[in-house]
């Protein structure tokens, strides 16, 4: 990643990976950062309960773990229905 998507995003530390989440219903974007940063070696680096967006960061490996502990956890708690993860 350059410099200058950290930038645009406004995140004060840039690291290796970004992981981006969009979660409906949006509060859920809220339970999504807690497990997310619970789960794995990575920090918030925005969330926004009222769009449902929710930015990660960290290594590339830490963001893949914090990516399968969100998406298990709103599926098998919450009964979300949960898309592929994709990867670029």
């Amino acid at each position: 990643l350059t410099p200058d998507i950290y930038e645009k995003l406004g995140i004060q530390t840039p690291k290796n990976a970004l992981g981006i989440l969009t979660i409906t219903p949006s509060e859920a974007s809220i339970i999504a950062g807690d497990i997310a940063t619970k789960s794995s070696n990575v920090t918030l680096g925005f969330i926004d309960r009222f769009s449902g967006s929710v930015v990660i960061v960290g290594e590339v490996s830490e963001i893949e773990s914090a990516l399968r502990h969100v998406v298990d956890k709103l599926q098998t708690l919450l009964g979300f229905d949960v898309p592929e993860i994709t990867r670029t």
